[in-house]
C-alpha cells in the first residue's frame, strides 16, 4: 500500500482476527469518487459477499455529492463491486464457506489515481479475546510511558 488513506475500519481490529489480506479495486461512480476525495465515507458494519460469480461489497456508506447533477446515484448505501482476480476470488469463497470467516473491507486508499480497497479474510472473537486485547493494548502503553519517563 502507497498512498493516502481515505478511510479505515478501526473495528475490525478489535472485532476479529484478521488472517489474510487482499488489495482490490472497486467499481465507483464519478460523483462517488469526488465525495470520496472529501473523505465522505463508512467502512464500519461493511462487509464483502460473493454473487453471481462476482464479489461485491455491502452497507459501505459513501455519502450523496452534493454538487453532482442528475445522474448522480443517490442511493449511499448501495452494491458495490469488486475487481479481484478469478483465483483469488474463488480461494476467498472456499474460505469463507468452509471455516466460517468472513471478508470485511479494512482500508480504503488511493494508489496513484486509482482508489484501492484492503479487504481483510477474518475470524470473529469472542469476549475474552476482546478482553485480553484490551489488556495487552493497555500494558502496552504501561511500557510505552514507564519507558519515556524514564
Amino acid at each position: 500500500m502507497d498512498g493516502k488513506v481515505i478511510a479505515q475500519n478501526r473495528a475490525a481490529g478489535f472485532e476479529y482476527f484478521i488472517l489474510e489480506r487482499y488489495e482490490a479495486g472497486i467499481v465507483l461512480d464519478g460523483a462517488e469518487v469526488k465525495s470520496l476525495r472529501r473523505g465522505n465515507v463508512n467502512l464500519k458494519d461493511s462487509f464483502c459477499l460473493m454473487y453471481g460469480g462476482e464479489m461485491f461489497i455491502k452497507n459501505m456508506h459513501i455519502s450523496v455529492y452534493d454538487k453532482g447533477g442528475a445522474f448522480n446515484s443517490k442511493d449511499a448505501k448501495r452494491d458495490r463491486k469488486l475487481l479481484l482476480h478469478k483465483d483469488e476470488m474463488i480461494k476467498i469463497n472456499s474460505a469463507v464457506a468452509q471455516k466460517g470467516l468472513t471478508l470485511i473491507p479494512l482500508k480504503l486508499y488511493f494508489k496513484q489515481a486509482l482508489i484501492k480497497v484492503e479487504l481483510g479474510l477474518c475470524k470473529g472473537k469472542h469476549t475474552y479475546d476482546k478482553k485480553n486485547t484490551l489488556k495487552e493494548k493497555d500494558l502496552n502503553r504501561e511500557q510505552e510511558r514507564e519507558i519515556k519517563n524514564y
